[in-house]
């Protein structure tokens, strides 16, 4: 049975596991703190990263399209 994919689409790397007893003002604490990294990160990186994503997204649709393309 494979691993369920990440937001990422990675399968590999260091498991990460949530705790099941946090309080939800540390889960509130954790999410505030990820909220602020990906507005830091989108506010300097936000045009790179949607180029790099359009390219990617775009280059994946294209496989997929000459997957199911005949040979001929």
């Amino acid at each position: 049975m494979s691993r369920p994919l990440l937001p990422s689409g990675r399968r590999h790397g260091l498991p990460f596991v949530v705790p099941d007893d946090w309080t939800p003002e540390q889960a509130l604490a954790v999410f505030e703190l990820l909220d602020d990294l990906l507005a830091i990160v989108t506010d300097h990186y936000g045009a790179q990263l949607h180029e790099l994503l359009r390219e990617q997204r775009s280059s994946a649709a294209g496989a997929r399209t000459r997957e199911r393309d005949p040979p001929f």
